[in-house]
């Protein structure tokens, strides 16, 4: 499975349609994504689905030279271990 991104949703999907997880954002200022929101059907969750979907929105960031907040506690966590690699991509 890929992971989708969904401009109009602002969000990062990956899965069957009854069965996406998600990793939602929002754009709260010019050149900042806010990681909001990370659901993963219990079905699919142990198998690093959360990751995927991290891993996409934070290259998504990189790409596109934003700076990144974590309200979401999953990709907060997510970034703190993994801080070496995203360390310049968080706003201050």
């Amino acid at each position: 499975m890929t992971v989708q991104h969904d401009t109009a949703n602002q969000e990062f999907i990956i899965g069957p349609a009854d069965q996406q997880a998600e990793l939602a954002y929002s754009l709260p200022a010019a050149g900042v994504i806010d990681f909001v929101h990370t659901y993963v059907p219990e079905s699919q969750r142990g198998q690093g689905v959360a990751d995927e979907l991290a891993q996409a929105g934070l290259a998504y960031a990189r790409q596109q030279h934003l700076k990144v907040r974590t309200s979401c506690e999953f990709m907060s966590g997510y970034v703190q271990r993994h801080h070496q690699q995203y360390a310049d991509l968080l706003a201050s």
